[in-house]
């Protein structure tokens, strides 16, 4: 299987913390506090770097991708 790293449903925890509404630290935050909110591969750490899903996103805040309004 390929995955295309240039899908905007990939991206790093910061910028979809800021996309949804929240603190630069909210994905960083939540997965340490309840890891279990997140769909299993939807959220992923590579080397210092968190990487999360959009589905990862919707599952944690209740709400789709601002994006796409």
């Amino acid at each position: 299987m390929k995955i295309n790293l240039n899908d905007p449903n990939i991206m790093d925890a910061g910028d979809a913390s800021r996309i949804w509404g929240h603190a630069e630290n909210y994905v960083r935050r939540t997965y340490k506090s309840n890891p279990l909110k997140f769909p299993e591969g939807s959220i992923r750490k590579f080397g210092k770097q968190w990487i999360v899903t959009t589905e990862g996103m919707e599952a944690i805040t209740g709400i789709k991708d601002p994006r796409k309004r």
